[in-house]
């Protein structure tokens, strides 16, 4: 059993899916956060796989309030919300990432 709990004031390593694309100009918004947009090839979602545009932003948070600021900006450009994940540092999760995806 995992006795550490993710507290309110740590900080965190955070990727966010969304459905659409997030034009970079909205990056500085999103401070210390990478952006790609990659092909929807879900199989979760059959009938819109390979059909528009997943955006992935990730990068550091600074805390849980700070997380929260950010998926209400989010809300507020109307994109669809696919997942929020907290990563480790390092991860292999990098891999899900197409390299010729825009950055």
């Amino acid at each position: 059993m995992n006795s550490h709990s993710v507290g309110h004031d740590e900080a965190g390593l955070y990727e966010i899916r969304l459905e659409g694309r997030l034009d970079e100009r909205w990056l500085a918004w999103f401070d210390g956060m990478t952006l790609a947009s990659v092909p929807n090839s879900s199989p979760e979602s059959p009938g819109t796989a390979g059909q528009g545009v997943i955006t992935i932003l990730r990068g550091p948070v600074a805390d849980q309030a700070a997380l929260h600021g950010m998926l209400a900006r989010l809300r507020d450009f109307g994109m669809p919300l696919i997942s929020v994940t907290r990563v480790e540092p390092g991860s292999t999760d990098d891999a899900r990432v197409d390299p010729g995806s825009d950055r």
